[in-house]
Parts: C-alpha cells; structure tokens; sequence
C-alpha cells in the first residue's frame, strides 16, 4: 500500500482554490443577484425585515414597492368592477329580450338561472377577476390530465415502438391535443428559433452594413421598404416559399414557416442597430487596427464588436420583443400549436369560460414578455460593460 506524499506546492495550491471560492461565495450575495436581474426590490425588503433600511432609503422603497402594490390592487379593483357592471348590463338585456320575444314566464325562468349560476344561461362578457382565476386552475388540473394520459400512452406503446424501430419502421407518436402549458413551450420554441434566425441574419448583414458606406447605400432603401412589413405579409411571402420547397414532403410545415416569418418579421431592430453600432465605432480604435495590422475577421471580432455591443444587444432586446408580439399572429395564421392558436380556438370556441381562459392567456403572453426582455437585460450586463437598467 503506498502514501502519496503532498508536497507544498501542491498544499499552496489546494489553499489559493479554498481562498477563491470562499471569495466567490462571499461575493455572490442576494444583493447582487437581485440587481444583476434587475429585482434590487427584494434587497430592499431584505433591509425593512433586518432593520437595516435606512430613512432616506424608505421613500425610495414606497416609491418602488408599496406604489406599485397599491397600483396592481387599484387595476384588480377596477377590473373586478367593471366586469360585474358589464356583466349586469348584458344580464338585463338578455331577461328583456326574453320578456319582448316570449313572456314573463320566460323571463322569470331566465332570470332565476341566471341567479342559480348555471353556466347554460350566464352572459358571456368580461370575465372578473375571480372566474380567471378558475380558469387558470381549470387549464393546469387539464394539463396534469393530458399529461398523464400522454405517459400511460408512452408506457404502453414502448414495447411495440422497440420492435417498430428494430423493424426500421417510425414510431408510433401520440397525437392528442396539446395543453395550455404545452403550447406555452411550443411558443417560446417557436420564438427562440426566430430570434436566432434573425440574430445569425441582422447581425452578420449589420456589420458588413456598418463597416461599408457602399453597402450602407446599397440596403438602405431595401431596408427603409421592408422593415414596415406588416407580419400577415411576411407570412404569406414564406407560406408561399416554404410550401414550394417541401413540395412532396408529408411533414407538417407549420413550424417551419411560423418561426421563419417571426425572424424575418422581428429581425429589422438588430439590423440596423448593429450597422448604426458599427459604423460609429471610434475612428482611432480603427487606425489602432491598421497599426496592429489585424486581418478583416480579427478587426471585427476583437475592435468592432465590443464597441458596438451595448447597440447590438439593444437591437436584439427589440427584436426579442418584436418576435414575441408577432408571434401570436403568424401562429393563428399558420394554424401552427402555440398561444396564438390557442387563443383563435377559444374565441371560436365561445364557450362560457372562453373569454376566462383568453385573459389567462393574455397574463402569460404578457408575463412571459416581460421576462424575456429581463433576460436580455441579465445577459447585456453579463457580456456588456455599459450596465444600464431597462426601460
């Protein structure tokens, strides 16, 4: 049995690693992972709970906590008084109507069922507060049902699916109907693909856009054209590409097509942010290329694009935005699984807890924005020395 021996430069190190995560963890408070993501809130309600809030901080933390606390219960208030003044509204009319078409026994019926709550007879308008939440409930209790149906199907199916494959035959896949929380992920892949086509397209073009006076003439007006597109166009443009290159092809295009429009769609914002970026680079850090005699390829990887950076991620945080608002657009025009098409079928639909689940979907499309865009925020202070908060 032999003892390895540690020698002392091998104990130095072991010690200089000790030293550098005990720095890493004493630097990885809650304070700057909180302001890194752009929530210094709980900082600061960290500070009220310990005490250590400071009087000239607590204005601050009115401003920034209680205000904007006392504005969401404002809006649910409004919210949840409107909905019962509509409600009432198209209530009245309807026990009218009954009364001028069929009688007062038919009013009298009409009106104890709307009383009694029955779902059959309710006016189907602005739904309040509390129905969409039920709502919300209703769609995850059915997407743990699907869910669930999808893995017993998965379970059963495993076996012959081994033998299918062996046999070099497709499996054999499960094609019920997608969840709520479902076609949330198929719309943030959706998205995400977008974006990226548009990323690997803006930022390319930008640079080479930015970096030449000729090609900035050249693009301009095919820029200054297309950037006002409306998305039901581009969606038509790739529909018609897309269909005629998959010609033959059994495969649903419908993703295809839906992410290619949201890039193109979205992609305008880092386009001309990256060539604006570019082409304001500082003259002398250019000459310092020329001095170092950098090649064209090390000249924009190590000059142009870290001065231009705090731009380029301000186009692509535009872009990110602009691909999510179209994006509920092309997918109810694609008939592609996603929000939008889950809106558009709820509103066909016109079931009494339709409108509930259209504002549900709605919170989300809006949460969910709101948490893209920190996202790209989170990622600029990463990557960008010019750490600015959002807007």
């Amino acid at each position: 049995m032999s003892v390895r021996v540690i020698s002392k430069n091998e104990k130095l190190y072991r010690e200089l690693i000790k030293q550098k995560l005990n720095i890493m963890k004493a630097s990885l408070t809650l304070g700057k992972v909180s302001d890194f993501l752009g929530l210094g809130i709980f900082t600061t309600l960290k500070d009220l709970f310990t005490g250590k809030l400071e009087k000239e901080d607590f204005k601050d933390f009115l401003r920034k906590f209680i205000v904007p606390l006392a504005s969401i219960l404002l809006f649910f208030g409004l919210w949840h008084l409107g909905a019962k003044s509509l409600y009432n509204i198209e209530a009245e009319f309807k026990i009218e109507k009954a009364l001028e078409d069929q009688g007062q026994a038919a009013a009298d019926a009409l009106k104890a069922c709307i009383a009694s709550g029955d779902s059959s007879c309710q006016p189907n308008t602005l739904p309040s507060p509390a129905q969409v939440w039920d709502s919300f409930q209703s769609l995850l209790r059915d997407h743990n049902s699907i869910s669930a149906d999808k893995a017993a199907f998965i379970q059963k199916t495993a076996a012959l699916n081994e033998k299918r494959i062996a046999a070099g035959k497709a499996p054999i896949v499960y094609t019920g109907r997608p969840s709520f929380v479902d076609q949330i992920f198929r719309s943030l892949q959706t998205v995400f693909a977008g974006f990226f086509l548009a990323l690997l397209i803006a930022v390319p073009l930008g640079v080479f856009i930015g970096l030449s006076p000729t090609l900035k003439s050249a693009f301009n007006w095919f820029i200054q054209i297309f950037k006002p597109v409306s998305p039901v166009v581009w969606y038509l443009l790739v529909f018609m590409i897309v269909k005629t290159v998959l010609i033959g092809s059994t495969e649903d295009s419908s993703f295809t097509i839906s992410f290619i429009s949201v890039g193109l769609c979205s992609m305008w914002a880092t386009l001309v942010n990256t060539a604006m970026g570019v082409s304001s680079v500082d003259k002398d850090y250019i000459n310092v290329a020329k001095v170092l005699k950098l090649g064209t390829f090390q000249k924009i990887f190590k000059v142009v694009l870290p001065s231009s950076l705090p731009l380029i991620f301000t186009g692509l945080k535009i872009t990110l935005s602009v691909a999510w608002m179209v994006l509920i657009a092309i997918e109810l025009l694609a008939q592609s699984p996603g929000l939008g098409l889950f809106v558009w079928e709820e509103f066909q639909n016109g079931a009494n807890d339709s409108n509930a689940k259209i504002i549900v979907a709605m919170f989300a499309i809006g949460i969910i924005g709101f948490l893209l865009d920190r996202l790209m925020l989170s990622i600029q202070n990463w990557v960008s020395f010019d750490k600015q908060d959002a807007i």
